[in-house]
């Protein structure tokens, strides 16, 4: 974003949809227009409801609210990242209106989740693509895209960690209200989406696991607005209420969430961060359960099953000698982190006549 608005010969326009402008989740937007962007559009489309009826209708009041916005502001490009389902509705509103749409993050893999058919559905709708490795490109071109639209162009989280000021440890502790300990983990832990009624158990055996830890502060992220959240939001508030050793929050925001990276000891969890940018910090990930089964990973990343046992493994793992050593040579397979100028040079210099109408490119003909 910053990158566009810089750029004299493109205009930025901005909508904010989702979780940015829920209660529940922050009113997140607000930190958009403190980093001096101006919103011109919001689209309201979250219902009260995690259930998997809910997400539906939230979908429909989503493709509403960005036909009417599209509508509007009239652009000529349509930017996306990644794979939820509130982008799935803005880009298919997109193609409707006729809007090409430049898609950030496509093909890659997370089979656990919605997620998963979401972004290749969304590579389908799209007409631009910014990947964030080979194996990603290889998959984009694999689903019929042209190959001269895939540009490989690395991973987004790791240019933050590489623009971004990050706070200092007085720092930090001031905003969180808080001090770290002898030991520090960072856990964000999701639903995941495509198993049925296993969050709650999940969440029990992860809680269950961390309360056999001493000497070591919990830092928790609440869950995003996905099917199933609610529940495991409960359950850590809970937690939190009853262990003076941990802390709970809405959002943390990207600088002070990066920051946490830089003094922990590792997270732990299921979200796509702890493979896409914690390695960048030579930090240990305990990526639990299948969520984010597919993508590629770091040697700093400790896979576990969604139990007790083995998740208590792949803490002792995490604080072992012979782990240490491992994340001195661990390295980030999302790149370099120079993303967005690579991604403004085409946007400033793609035609855009002729975009709409793409022509499926079979890999199987010689």
């Amino acid at each position: 974003m910053r990158a566009i608005k810089a750029e004299p010969s493109l205009q930025l326009q901005i909508i904010a949809t989702g979780m940015h402008l829920s209660p529940e989740f922050g009113l997140t937007f607000r930190e958009i227009e403190q980093d001096g962007f101006e919103i011109d559009r919001k689209v309201e489309m979250l219902t009260s409801s995690d259930s998997s009826v809910g997400i539906a209708k939230s979908m429909g009041l989503g493709m509403i609210g960005f036909a009417d916005a599209l509508s509007e502001l009239r652009p000529d490009l349509m930017v996306v990242l990644g794979d939820r389902y509130e982008i799935f509705s803005a880009v298919a509103a997109a193609m409707v209106a006729r809007i090409p749409v430049a898609h950030l993050h496509g093909g890659e893999a997370t089979e656990g989740v919605v997620d998963e058919a979401i972004r290749h559905s969304i590579t389908k709708m799209s007409h631009l693509h910014f990947v964030a490795a080979q194996e990603y490109r290889d998959r984009v071109i694999q689903l019929g895209e042209q190959p001269d639209s895939v540009h490989l162009v690395g991973g987004l989280g790791v240019e933050n960690i590489r623009r971004l000021e990050l706070m200092s440890r007085d720092e930090l502790e001031s905003s969180l209200g808080l001090r770290f300990g002898q030991r520090n983990l960072l856990v964000t832990f999701h639903p995941v989406t495509l198993e049925e009624s296993t969050a709650e158990a999940q969440m029990t055996a992860l809680l269950q696991a961390l309360e056999t830890l001493d000497d070591t502060r919990l830092i928790f992220t609440l869950p995003n607005a996905d099917s199933g959240g609610r529940v495991l939001i409960e359950m850590i508030n809970d937690y939190v209420e009853h262990h003076p050793e941990a802390y709970a929050f809405t959002s943390l925001g990207y600088r002070r969430y990066l920051s946490c990276l830089a003094y922990v000891d590792g997270v732990v969890g299921n979200s796509s961060s702890g493979l896409t940018e914690v390695p960048s910090f030579r930090k240990a990930t305990i990526n639990i359960g299948d969520r984010q089964r597919g993508r590629l990973q770091s040697a700093s990343v400790i896979d576990c099953a969604p139990a007790r046992n083995e998740i208590e493994k792949a803490i002792r793992r995490l604080y072992s000698d012979e782990f240490a050593q491992v994340l001195k040579g661990a390295v980030n397979p999302y790149g370099d982190g120079w993303v967005s100028d690579k991604v403004v040079e085409v946007l400033k210099s793609v035609p855009l006549d002729g975009l709409l109408k793409k022509k499926f490119f079979d890999v199987c003909v010689p």
